[in-house]
């Protein structure tokens, strides 16, 4: 069983939502239950560790109706769904034909600081730093010393309070990805009403990582981890990460390439391994004999009906003529996202027949009509289906129990290769080649896909190929300057059939409009 939802029930009696990101970062105790009574034991600890985890799967603590956040619709609220709609809906990878508020602007590269959706997705990060901090702030030495906990359990808390950490960084990176300069808070700043400073780019990407850093000592051995929680690689996968894209956060010339292959190298050397098949990364029972995925965020149909996460990926994937239940959820079928013709065209033939990664339906590769759900391929590659074929558990009929890999090894082979051919030492050509083809002979099943060489721009359409729908791809156009410059194009790019460069400012999205006016701390990226 998922380690999420064997203790996510009560963790929310623990935190309360907020409202505004701005006007309160930091949460105290709610339902008039101390922090004493809270925290008593290991158990209890474990169970709001759960939050801290939950959080990313959860839109809140009660069901689909309710959201941690106020102004938005909770099936919207969730992290998944508003980071992905962010990182794909920009880029040449998903396009969607509905007309909610703020999505039409991300495929036209046209949003505002009022977009009601970019609002919502960075109050949802700020909210997750602030479930974190309040852990670590009741996880001290001092706090368990205070309540009895000792020996193996402070042990135990300890490597608890790691994780939290380690959660906490990650969000303090989706923040300085989409956001660049963002509001500040840590576990040593006041409780309640607290107006936060702003930090510059280069001083969150060196808190990141000297917290990630830090941490390493404490947490879990590779792969000894209960699934679905941090570990030592999954912290160096973060770093590798951090590493590749520090040209974008910190500067022209300000490469760390070197560290990128580093770390890429340490979490290839921990004992992960590829999924034999593909296709199985992205199926029901991913959380099964999955040597791949370092981290992920994990579903259950049953206990977590949310509109968001898979559930969205794979419902606004389909609609009722593409047969619901051979996906796994004979209620689904929304017909919202599908792609553009760039991404098959990155497979020449993407039926499937050669490269299994390509998971196409239609017969109509143009996208003549942005509003017309079949005007472009659908994407079949998330379904809630077993690897077996056996339909999941779907309360409705409609809700995911696919898990969502934030992390898996296929990534850090493409980040030694990319870190490698932009200059990074510490490895070498050839071994980069064998990491690329390693991914080309899973998707061949044999060794026919192979290159003998490779470019900077091979590894980029190789991420297209290996992680489409994976919310990178924004990350990796921007790394590439490909996102806003009139170089490289795709349908209704910029808001006109063939596509048109914009402005720069959109490689950043910007600090919401409400939380300018809230904080005087704040300027506008």
């Amino acid at each position: 069983m998922k380690f999420l939802f064997k203790i996510a029930a009560v963790s929310g009696l623990v935190i309360g939502g907020i409202t505004s990101c701005t006007n309160d970062l930091n949460l105290s105790p709610t339902n008039s239950i101390t922090a004493d009574i809270a925290y008593k034991s290991l158990a209890d600890y474990k169970q709001v560790l759960a939050k801290t985890y939950g959080s990313f799967a959860l839109a809140g603590n009660n069901g689909i109706a309710i959201s941690d956040l106020a102004g938005i619709d909770p099936g919207q609220a969730d992290f998944l769904r508003l980071f992905w709609n962010a990182q794909e809906l920009t880029t040449d990878e998903a396009a969607c034909v509905w007309n909610d508020p703020g999505v039409p602007d991300f495929h036209n590269l046209n949003w505002t600081a009022s977009n009601v959706l970019l609002t919502a997705l960075y109050n949802r990060s700020l909210f997750h730093v602030t479930v974190c901090n309040e852990f670590i702030r009741e996880s001290t030495d001092e706090k368990l010393s205070a309540r009895g906990i000792t020996g193996q359990d402070a042990e135990e808390v300890r490597k608890f309070r790691a994780e939290a950490r380690f959660l906490r960084a990650f969000q303090y990176w989706v923040l300085i990805d989409l956001f660049g300069n963002p509001p500040f808070v840590t576990e040593n700043d006041p409780i309640g009403k607290y107006i936060p400073p702003q930090i510059k780019r280069a001083d969150l990407f060196s808190y990141i990582e000297t917290e990630l850093k830090a941490i390493e000592p404490v947490l879990s051995e590779p792969r000894k981890n209960e699934y679905g929680r941090a570990d030592k690689a999954t912290s160096w996968a973060l770093l590798a990460r951090l590493y590749l894209n520090a040209e974008v956060y910190l500067g022209k010339g300000k490469g760390r390439y070197n560290d990128a292959v580093t770390y890429a190298d340490k979490v290839i050397k921990s004992g992960y391994g590829l999924m034999p098949e593909y296709k199985n990364l992205f199926l029901a029972d991913n959380d099964q004999n999955n040597p791949e995925v370092l981290l992920s965020i994990n579903y259950d149909g049953v206990k977590t009906q949310n509109n968001g996460g898979t559930t969205f990926i794979i419902n606004a994937a389909i609609n009722a003529a593409m047969n619901p239940p051979a996906f796994g959820v004979p209620n689904g079928g929304w017909g919202g996202n599908r792609t553009t013709k760039n991404l098959p065209l990155l497979f020449g033939d993407y039926s499937g027949a050669k490269d299994k990664r390509a998971m196409f339906f239609g017969n109509k590769l143009e996208m003549e009509d942005p509003a017309v759900f079949t005007d472009g391929l659908a994407v079949t590659k998330f379904r809630n289906i077993t690897s077996a074929g056996v339909t999941a558990p779907s309360a409705g009929g409609s809700f995911s129990s696919t898990d969502f890999p934030l992390f898996r090894l296929a990534e850090m082979y493409l980040t030694y290769a990319e870190a490698v051919k932009r200059g990074g030492t510490g490895g070498n050509d050839a071994t980069a080649l064998s990491y690329f083809n390693k991914l080309r002979e899973r998707a061949y099943g044999n060794a026919k896909g192979n290159v003998t060489s490779l470019s900077l721009n091979d590894i980029l359409d190789e991420r297209g190929r290996e992680f489409y729908w994976e919310a990178h791809r924004r990350t990796d156009l921007i790394r590439y300057g490909y996102l806003t410059s009139g170089t490289y194009l795709w349908p209704w790019k910029g808001g006109v059939k063939d596509g048109k460069g914009v402005s720069e400012s959109f490689n950043l999205f910007p600090i919401p409009a409400t939380d300018l006016i809230a904080n005087p701390n704040l300027n506008q990226n």
